[in-house]
């Protein structure tokens, strides 16, 4: 069993990261870090646990440290959870100790030596690494997963691009108020209502889907256009995506493709990887938040209603995933699983 750390463990992707790691094969929390308000309590006194099943005893227990490599000792691999206006500096600082950083934080996404994985995407992409620690001569290293909006767009869209190159996407998405974390937005704002802006999250969108199905060096040569709201749903963010296909396909052979779409995790079988990352449901009113959220343990991403769209001449879609799972903690775990088993760990 390699040792873990989360960083921000009390906040609710902290809290995931905890929850998902609970009986893992391969790793066991051992360190519990985040603010000073919250150092020196038990993880339990610390933490107030808002997740579905109970709080795993042997980590409720741990004394919570300070998010500083010095309190941080004896782990194999720092899971962060930070939030992104900390998480800059101090996930330079444990890469600068040594630690290998999976983090969750959008602060280092955009940085061209720092892989950012969907991993049955775009996992060759931790060839970076290699330039990472070069350029900043550090022995550790940042990997991060992608913004929760763009893991969901990003896998259906692989089997399409791969298949029948993409000209342009347009894509509409209705985002839970999970995403924005906990407390989260007020409810006065949300019940019976639907928030048309969500800061800096349609430039993630578009900007990180590009680097995601781009080469390790270069982004992805097609046009993206995003508009990003919040809605009224605890979990699952869903999207009405439009794409120009480069090459003409009628809808069931795009079904075909996504259909048939596994990745590096699935063929190394990796514990939190789906059996298929694009789960098809035929239904004309699927796929559903309540209903779909948790296909492949949350990893999976449902896609619906594929037809012709005859505006952009191509295809038109529906895709839901759920948004901190396979959008942050769940895609964190897995990434780290992937480091694992290419020996990054």
């Amino acid at each position: 069993m390699l040792k873990a750390a989360v960083l921000g463990a009390t906040g609710n992707v902290g809290q995931i990261f905890v929850q998902l790691l609970n009986g893992h094969p391969w790793f066991k929390v051992s360190v519990v870090a985040a603010s000073e308000r919250s150092a020196g309590r038990t993880y339990s006194e610390a933490s107030r646990w808002r997740q579905t099943t109970p709080i795993p005893e042997d980590v409720a227990d741990l004394d919570v440290v300070d998010v500083e490599p010095k309190a941080v000792q004896d782990v194999d691999v720092v899971f962060s959870a930070l939030p992104s206006e900390v998480a800059g500096k101090t996930e330079e600082d444990f890469a600068k100790a040594g630690y290998v950083v999976v983090s969750n934080a959008s602060a280092h996404r955009m940085e061209p030596d720092v892989p950012l994985l969907n991993p049955e995407i775009n996992c060759n992409h931790v060839s970076l690494i290699e330039e990472q620690r070069k350029r900043r001569k550090w022995d550790g290293a940042i990997i991060t997963n992608p913004n929760c909006s763009a893991s969901v767009l990003t896998l259906p869209l692989k089997p399409i691009y791969d298949k029948f190159g993409i000209n342009r996407v347009v894509v509409s998405t209705m985002q839970a108020i999970s995403g924005a974390g906990y407390p989260g937005v007020a409810s006065l704002d949300i019940v019976d209502n639907v928030i048309p802006f969500i800061g800096k999250e349609e430039e993630k969108l578009q900007t990180e889907t590009l680097k995601i199905l781009g080469s390790p060096t270069e982004p992805a040569n097609f046009k993206i256009s995003a508009s990003c709201h919040r809605v009224p749903t605890l979990d699952g963010h869903m999207e009405a995506v439009f794409v120009e296909l480069k090459r003409d396909a009628d809808p069931e052979s795009v079904v075909a493709a996504m259909e048939s779409f596994v990745g590096e995790p699935q063929k190394l079988k990796l514990p939190t990887a789906p059996e298929k990352p694009v789960v098809v449901r035929r239904e004309e009113d699927r796929p559903q938040t309540r209903l779909d959220r948790m296909e492949g343990g949350g990893m999976s991403v449902v896609v619906g209603r594929v037809r012709k769209d005859p505006v952009v001449g191509g295809v038109k879609f529906v895709a839901l995933g759920h948004n901190t799972i396979r959008g942050a903690a769940g895609c964190g775990v897995l990434n780290a699983e992937y480091l694992k088993a290419k020996k990054y760990i």
